[in-house]
């Protein structure tokens, strides 16, 4: 029985991306999921009803190009930002929430930010802004 109350208790985390790191976004501070596997990168933030404040899902991308990302089974509003291998912001977009709309990169990127939508506007955040923190930069 004990082993059955453990598994009940991993299955709502099984898929997300786990690592937590702590970033820095221009001057503002977020700890954000990473998700570097593909199954990661696919699953994002679907079916995820709230995202705490100054928290979001860093995506990297397995090669530098221009990348898409899409909203589906995804009910929260967003905003992703687009960033070079350096860490730069190169494009910042909304997303709308269970849109199958394809919203893809002005310029190639190695990463994506999501993060709830207007947080990077908040933040007075825009293309050229650095993230600092990313594992392995």
């Amino acid at each position: 029985m004990p082993v059955f109350l453990l598994v009940l208790m991993l299955l709502p985390s099984l898929g997300q991306a786990q690592s937590l790191l702590a970033l820095r976004v221009g001057t503002a501070e977020l700890q954000a999921e990473y998700a570097v596997t593909a199954h990661e990168r696919e699953r994002g933030l679907m079916e995820r009803t709230e995202l705490p404040a100054n928290r979001g899902m860093l995506f990297r991308f397995d090669d530098f190009r221009r990348h898409c990302l899409w909203m589906k089974d995804t009910p929260l509003p967003l905003s992703a930002a687009f960033l070079d291998e350096a860490g730069r912001v190169v494009d910042l977009i909304d997303l709308e929430p269970l849109s199958k709309a394809i919203r893809c990169s002005r310029e190639p990127a190695r990463y994506a930010l999501e993060v709830n939508r207007g947080w990077f506007a908040e933040q007075g955040i825009g293309a050229g802004a650095r993230v600092q923190g990313i594992l392995g930069q």
